[in-house]
């Protein structure tokens, strides 16, 4: 019924910035938290980084001042620019939405997306 689109990954170089999306989509009425998750090779997935529907975000440390995560309530949207791109944030991005509230009034379990490859080249 709920699912997540992320798109916007790619390869870039050191340095360099992109912009990931996620969309979701179905029968949503409203989303407390969505964010942003990474997991690289050989690692455990990661929080990049969240937003609530009031706007607060949480960073994990290795983004702060590099990265913004930004939000569209309307479009049930997320984003995520990512500025200053070293090769260690070359990982599969996963977008997440948790309290997701449908039309009925039920909260449906988190969601999650399917994934984009960021690649960061030195």
């Amino acid at each position: 019924q709920v699912q997540l689109v992320e798109s916007g990954g790619g390869l870039v170089q050191a340095g360099g910035s992109l912009r990931l999306s996620c969309a979701a989509s179905g029968n949503i009425f409203s989303i407390n938290v969505m964010g942003w998750y990474r997991q690289a090779p050989g690692k455990q997935r990661e929080l990049v980084a969240v937003i609530t529907s009031g706007g607060s975000t949480n960073y994990t440390d290795s983004v702060k001042g590099r990265f913004t995560i930004s939000r569209d309530n309307a479009k049930n949207m997320v984003y995520l620019q990512m500025s200053s791109l070293k090769p260690e944030d070359t990982a599969v991005y996963y977008c997440k939405a948790d309290g997701v509230r449908t039309s009925w009034g039920s909260v449906v379990p988190g969601r999650w997306g399917q994934g984009t490859q960021v690649t960061v080249s030195s």
